[in-house]
């Protein structure tokens, strides 16, 4: 299955690499390229993530590449990697906009709390 980055968590990802490249450039690389193949775990066995307990909506899902969590979205053809925050953080899913899908239609993005209320309420089938 085929593993798209939004850009939020693209975001995430070069934000982590700054952050650790302060110290060590070399250990930022590593941390990187560690969660890039765990993306890549993801598109093999998608089911292998616990559920975010924040939602509980099963296809919305987390991987632990310690200490980060790399939540995604499971898509009928596709994997959406929508975040990658430390294990010690909240979630703020007003920072996890609704994805590209939005742009194309240019629409205005539907924050990700908000999509995954309406889909609790039956406002809403999707993402």
């Amino acid at each position: 299955m085929k593993v798209h980055w939004t850009n939020t968590a693209e975001g995430h990802l070069d934000a982590i690499y700054d952050y650790i490249a302060q110290d060590s450039p070399e250990y930022a690389l590593r941390m990187v390229d560690r969660i890039t193949r765990r993306s890549q775990q993801i598109a093999a066995f998608p089911l292998s993530g616990h559920t975010v307990p924040e939602y509980e909506i099963e296809q919305i899902r987390e991987i632990i590449e310690i200490p980060y969590r790399i939540i995604y979205y499971i898509k009928p053809d596709q994997i959406d990697i929508l975040a990658v925050i430390h294990g010690a953080q909240n979630i703020f899913m007003d920072d996890i906009k609704a994805y590209d899908e939005a742009k194309k239609e240019k629409s205005a993005p539907v924050p990700f709390h908000t999509a995954v209320k309406e889909i609790r309420k039956g406002k809403r089938n999707k993402l």
